[in-house]
């Protein structure tokens, strides 16, 4: 199981949320009605399929054991990928964060990861 899971949050989201005490997510997840996440290990594929050139972009880490039952595990929108992805019904709360570390967009439009996501 995993401890962590890991959302990209645009900087202006991300201010206001820290301000709010709360993140309640982009208007995809508004959308799909749930918060979208992902593991450390769907995390990189994420990223350039969702948020590729995106600058000002953060890496937001949250507890799983925090976020409680909200937290669910299922298959993609359609099944369109292998695996089940972390979606949270609700907010996040700020005190279920471990970390929120801003992403540097190489020239290509990929972003740098921080060390221990593969």
């Amino acid at each position: 199981m995993e401890r962590s899971v890991y959302t990209l949050v645009r900087g202006a989201d991300w201010r206001t949320a820290e301000a709010r005490g709360e993140y309640r997510g982009s208007a995809d997840d508004a959308r799909d009605g749930f918060l979208h996440f992902s593991t450390a290990a769907q995390l990189r594929a994420s990223a350039a399929k969702h948020r590729r050139g995106e600058p000002d972009l953060w890496l937001v880490e949250a507890d799983v054991a925090r976020l409680g039952a909200a937290l669910r595990f299922e298959p993609a929108s359609g099944g369109s990928r292998p695996g089940l992805f972390p979606h949270l019904y609700g907010a996040l709360p700020v005190s279920a964060v471990l970390s929120a570390t801003r992403l540097t967009l190489r020239a290509d439009g990929t972003h740098d990861f921080p060390e221990g996501i593969p």
